[in-house]
């Protein structure tokens, strides 16, 4: 029984209609679409494919740290830290604390109530991968399930930002979301065991793109 509520909840999470603002950033996508580096499915592939593995060696550890912990305190020192890029940190802000309020709003669970007003007195960035793990950590998801989940989230994401800029069409993206697939659970099983000063930046290009997102002229996204 518990397996299947765990699936459930995971549906619930991963289901867009989970109002945690997500689907108002890009990831860098749009700016590199801007830019004229993301022009056809073969360099969305590619530009997707980058930015999962950037996502798999850079938040994920401190998803499962904050997991273990089921506090983000730690974790999301790391992350305001790592998170040096203006634009990826200010974004990071924006979705982690919409997924607290979200989830401390429609879940009633006291941890959750406690977990936001916390973050709130002591003033914590309250950043997306901490908040995650330690939210589904309350939840009770496991912590491979939580990490694959967010992981998941990150592909969908990116494939919805690319059909909205009219990069690829909705089967397009579908398709290149399912070749993904394999890579993404790769690279989840790579990262297993890296803890938060493992953390790294793998896509230094993706970074700069997303840096200058405020300068482009005319935008769908926040980042």
């Amino acid at each position: 029984m518990s397996d299947t509520i765990d699936t459930w909840l995971t549906l619930q999470l991963a289901d867009s209609a989970f109002p945690c603002g997500g689907f108002a950033h890009s990831g860098g996508l749009e700016a590199a679409v801007a830019w004229g580096e993301v022009r056809d499915d073969q360099q969305l592939l590619e530009f997707t494919r980058v930015s999962l593995q950037q996502v798999a060696a850079g938040p994920l550890p401190l998803v499962r740290a904050s997991h273990r912990s089921r506090s983000i305190c730690a974790a999301d020192e790391w992350c305001d830290a790592f998170l040096s890029n203006h634009v990826a940190n200010r974004a990071s802000r924006l979705q982690g604390t919409a997924f607290l309020a979200t989830a401390a709003s429609v879940f009633p669970i006291a941890e959750l109530a406690s977990l936001q007003q916390q973050r709130r007195s002591e003033r914590w960035p309250g950043h997306l991968s901490p908040v995650f793990g330690a939210v589904t950590a309350l939840l009770g998801l496991p912590g491979d399930r939580a990490a694959r989940l967010f992981l998941f989230s990150a592909l969908r994401s990116l494939i919805s930002a690319a059909v909205r800029l009219n990069v690829v069409g909705p089967l397009q993206g579908q398709a290149i979301q399912y070749h993904l697939a394999p890579e993404a659970e790769q690279a989840l099983l790579q990262t297993a065991d890296r803890l938060p000063q493992d953390i790294c930046q793998t896509a230094p290009l993706i970074d700069i793109f997303q840096g200058t997102h405020d300068r482009i002229y005319s935008k769908l996204f926040q980042s």
